[in-house]
């Protein structure tokens, strides 16, 4: 037998192994009847992204405590898909404070708020290639964001609203004063979106930008030009004394950063929000202590939507002690169930 025999030998380990620890896969149990925040603590269970999922839910839960200021990041197509609720809900009941997306959201949003309806729609039907059904949808009137639907006369509703219940107020606002801010004017469209919500007794809930203005939480929109929002206020703009300062919300933003004494970044999807929320941090002294995203983008193309948040330490974004988690999944299944099983632990 050779001297070196034992190196070889696989029924024999050293105990004391650098790189394991006993922490066995269990097997997850799923029941009738049981709760959403029951599923969660099964996920935790098993490896792959379940076991990211629980992982979130303990952050989510810690970030959604009274003592953390939340900064909440809002890209893609949450709104026209289904996730407004979930969102002004948790705005109305204090979880967040501090709200980041896109014109886009707050278009479809406002939409709702107004009394128009988005619709389940189909990617290709039967007997049409993809090409052929977005060009019948595009004679009809019709646009699609996968497999949602959104007639398109209710833009023509959104600018009508725009332009008599939102930019009026402003505009007398720019004579007076200049430019106003960007965060003035989701705070101004959340207030019309609210009031036309009322008053034509909409069955549709407000919305996001109404709740905000509701619970005074600040939405700020980076890329305001990149929407039908923003195209509205741009052409507004080209025949009123109307125009925004991009720059002016920074100093308000950096403020509420300034004067947290715990921050958290809850970040669903990518783009301009997720990096304009991280940002934030790089002008004060202290960074996130919790942060928790939600993509399907992969870090290996060195895109910002599916950098890691561990990537986001290396630039003073996060603590270095800081209590971090990715989910890689599709936002309208994530979402939900983390915020639901947060909540569920939160309120019992």
């Amino acid at each position: 037998m050779s001297e070196d025999s034992d190196e070889h030998d696989h029924g024999h380990h050293d105990p004391e192994r650098e790189t394991f620890s006993h922490d066995p896969i269990g097997h997850a149990e799923v029941e009738a009847g049981m709760t959403v925040g029951e599923l969660a603590d099964e996920y935790g269970e098993v490896g792959l992204g379940g076991a990211a999922l629980h992982e979130a839910v303990d952050v989510t839960e810690a970030m959604f405590d009274d003592d953390v200021t939340v900064f909440f990041g809002l890209a893609g197509a949450m709104v026209p898909t289904g996730m407004r609720r979930i969102v002004s809900d948790l705005i109305r009941d204090g979880y967040i404070d501090v709200l980041v997306t896109t014109g886009a959201n707050l278009t479809h949003d406002s939409i709702e708020a107004i009394g128009g309806k988005h619709h389940h729609g189909c990617v290709t039907p039967e007997g049409k290639t993809e090409r052929e059904h977005d060009e019948t949808l595009r004679e009809e009137g019709v646009d699609r964001i996968y497999n949602v639907y959104l007639p398109q006369e209710y833009f023509a509703t959104f600018e009508s609203h725009l332009r008599e219940e939102v930019f009026p107020v402003l505009e007398a606002e720019c004579e007076e004063d200049g430019p106003v801010s960007i965060q003035r004017l989701t705070e101004e469209l959340g207030r019309a979106n609210a009031d036309v919500n009322e008053r034509d007794d909409v069955d549709e809930d407000a919305g996001i930008a109404a709740a905000a203005f509701e619970c005074d939480v600040p939405i700020y929109c980076p890329a305001v030009q990149d929407s039908v929002l923003g195209l509205q206020a741009w052409m507004y703009s080209q025949t009123s004394p109307f125009t925004l300062d991009a720059l002016s919300d920074m100093s308000p933003l950096t403020d509420i950063a300034f004067e947290a004494d715990e921050a958290g970044a809850f970040l669903v999807g990518g783009g301009v929000p997720k990096n304009f929320t991280l940002q934030t941090m790089l002008v004060t002294p202290d960074a996130y202590d919790y942060a928790v995203q939600i993509t399907m983008d992969p870090k290996q193309t060195g895109g910002l939507s599916g950098a890691t948040l561990d990537e986001a330490r290396s630039w003073g974004k996060l603590e270095t002690d800081a209590e971090n988690v990715s989910i890689y999944s599709d936002a309208s299944i994530a979402f939900p169930l983390v915020v639901a099983a947060a909540r569920e632990r939160l309120e019992g």
